[in-house]
Order: C-alpha cells, then sequence, then structure tokens
C-alpha cells in the first residue's frame, strides 16, 4: 500500500499536522511519499521522498496551480491513497483532486478501526466506519486525531516538481487574522472547561465560579457553545480556540477529537468524569472520577482557603 501525503506550510512555516499525516499513514501501513508547495528548508524531516514546488512559483495558494502539482505527484507515485490535512486548505484542494482523478473521497477520518476509517459526522456528534470502494481514494484526516511519535530528524529525498501550467486566474492576497475574541484563552496559563457532563446552563457558574478560584479563564467544549450556555469566544477546539496553557482542568467533558486537537498541547491535564472510560483519560495527567459538580465547589473553596 502506498500513500500520498499532501503537506501544508503558511507563511514559511510547515504545519505540524504534516506529521501527523505520517502518524496516520504508518497507521495504515503504508509506505509514504510526500508533496509540499514551499522551500526545502521547510520540507518535513522524514525519510521520504518528497515532491517539492516552488512557493514563489506557485504561490501561498492557488487551487488550480496546486492541484495540478499533487495530481503531478500522484502520477508520478501512483498511491492508493491520496491524503490532505482536514484544514481550509485540505477542505478545499481535496475534492478538486478527488474529482479531477475520478475517484472517492472521504473526509474528516479520526481512526482506524479493523482496517476500516472511522469518520467524524453532525460536527462531531456521531462517528462511522467506511471503506472506499475504488482501489484509490482520497482522505482528509482531523488534527489532533493520530499523534507522530517518531523523531523529526529525518532526511527527505526531494525532488522538484513542475507543471505546466504556470498561471491562475485567482490571486492570492494574503492572510486576514481572526477578529478579537471576548476571552483569549490563547494567552491563559490556566483554562478550567465545562462539557456537556455539567448537565444544564445554570451549572456552568459552579466550573466558572472554579476557574476564578484557580485565577484562570473559563473555556467550554462545543456542545456547550452549541447548546447556548457560554459564548463562542470560550470555545476550545479545532472549531473554536487552540490552547496550550500550563493547566488545563476538563470539566465533564468527554473528550472528543476536535476538543482533544485544540488543547492537547497543554503542559499539566486534568480531567474530572464521572466515567472513567471517558476519551479526555487518555490524555490526562490526572483524572478525577467524580461528580463535578460535588467536586469543584469544594475544590474552589480549598483554592481560595490556600
Amino acid at each position: 500500500m502506498k500513500a500520498l501525503l499532501v503537506c501544508e506550510q503558511r507563511e514559511g512555516k510547515l504545519l505540524d499536522t504534516s506529521y501527523e499525516l505520517v502518524a496516520f499513514a504508518e497507521r495504515l501501513g503504508a509506505e509514504v511519499s510526500l508533496v509540499l508547495v514551499g522551500k526545502e528548508a521547510q520540507a518535513p524531516q522524514v525519510a521520504a521522498k518528497l515532491y517539492l514546488a516552488d512557493v514563489d512559483k506557485y504561490g501561498e495558494y492557488s487551487p488550480e496551480l496546486h492541484k495540478h502539482i499533487v495530481v503531478a505527484a500522484v502520477l508520478k507515485e501512483n498511491p492508493d491513497y491520496i491524503i490532505f490535512p482536514h484544514s481550509s486548505y485540505g477542505w478545499d484542494l481535496a475534492p478538486r483532486v478527488a474529482a479531477t482523478l475520478r475517484v472517492g473521497q472521504v473526509s474528516e477520518v479520526v481512526n482506524i478501526v479493523d482496517g476500516k476509517l472511522e469518520v467524524s459526522l453532525c460536527n462531531g456528534k456521531l462517528r462511522r466506519t467506511v471503506s472506499p470502494k475504488g482501489a484509490r481514494a482520497v482522505l482528509t484526516v482531523q488534527a489532533g486525531a493520530f499523534n507522530y511519535a517518531g523523531q523529526k530528524s529525518g532526511a527527505p529525498q526531494v525532488e522538484a516538481i513542475e507543471i505546466s501550467q504556470g498561471s491562475s486566474a485567482l490571486q492570492f492576497v494574503g492572510y486576514e487574522p481572526a477578529e478579537k475574541k471576548e476571552v483569549d484563552l490563547g494567552r491563559a496559563e490556566i483554562i478550567v472547561s465545562a462539557g456537556r457532563g455539567v448537565g444544564k446552563k445554570e451549572n456552568v457558574a459552579v466550573i466558572a465560579d472554579l476557574a476564578k478560584a484557580f485565577g484562570g479563564e473559563l473555556g467550554a467544549s462545543r456542545p456547550v457553545v452549541d447548546a447556548g450556555w457560554v459564548g463562542h469566544s470560550h470555545q476550545v477546539g479545532t472549531t473554536g480556540q487552540t490552547v496550550s496553557p500550563k493547566l488545563y482542568v476538563a470539566c465533564g467533558i468527554s473528550g472528543a477529537i476536535q476538543h482533544l486537537a485544540g488543547m492537547k498541547k497543554s503542559d499539566f491535564i486534568v480531567a474530572i468524569n464521572k466515567d472513567k472510560e471517558a476519551p479526555i483519560s487518555e490524555a490526562a495527567d490526572v483524572m478525577v472520577v467524580a461528580d463535578v459538580l460535588q467536586l469543584a465547589p469544594v475544590l474552589a473553596e480549598k483554592l481560595r482557603a490556600a
């Protein structure tokens, strides 16, 4: 089995999702090759063939040109899977490549179960397993779903790749910064987040009080935000804010892939949940099996007393 990984760089920096694609390919047991529109200095440190297209010539992002670059690499490698990060880059480019190659696409892969691809549905609320029918398929892989455990010290075998299509009707202007959020969780050293397990909107105040006792900020999982219990600026995850505090306390949060991807770089993670088997337990440094609505007020009181 062979896999062509479509790496992503932004403003001169290779994104970590490129290494997560390597981890996914390793789980598949696939032989890896890579393609990148960038510079050799940004090349993933992986011992594999890398097809490199010059970003100065083909642009930071140009849908048609980048599509043709990926297709050119496909023709050279003949892979079974063409794999993109499940990002705005992948969302736009993967279906263009799939349509050009006339193959199927599987979006937002989060796991591999019994050799089948597990995908996220309904904004992460459901999952199902699928298998492509054809001999080749285009995939997008959810950020944070596969952790790369290898050493980033391999030397790629770089081969320049060029295409005859040298211009595009679209011009890349630049990146526009996101609107300033009411709460900037990215700067917080301590975050205490409320999940669906707190039960109802009124109980979020208990978690907010614990966050205040810690001297931190209140965060939340997507279901809490979707329910209207707190504002979107408090949301942690791939569709909210990506955070890396010194301490992250997850209260009543099961641990969906999208949430874990947004907080996995926290220095220390404490999870409070009645279900000891909740997925968040795999990411937690300390797992407290308890009713968060009983524990949080007592913990807040002890913190204030200290």
